[in-house]
């Protein structure tokens, strides 16, 4: 079963920015979350490079063993 999962960046705060992963269902809706950053970040580049490698790491969980990821058009990785 594929779930989509996406990467948000959120600014809770002025300033502060937190990664977080959403699990979607079959669809690519009702998201839940997956994964958050324990701490905020100062800018949005950084949250962003940090939540991609967060979301390479979740794909490459879940991937069997040589399993290629796929980039969707929406910016989404999925196991291929």
């Amino acid at each position: 079963m594929n779930h989509p999962i996406e990467l948000t960046i959120v600014e809770p705060l002025p300033g502060a920015y937190v990664w977080q992963l959403l699990e979607t269902d079959d669809k690519g809706e009702s998201p839940r979350l997956l994964r958050r950053a324990f701490d905020a970040e100062d800018n949005y580049e950084t949250a962003l490079s940090a939540g991609q490698r967060a979301l390479r790491s979740e794909i490459r969980q879940r991937a069997s063993p040589g399993a290629a990821l796929r980039l969707e058009a929406s910016g989404r990785f999925t196991a291929a």
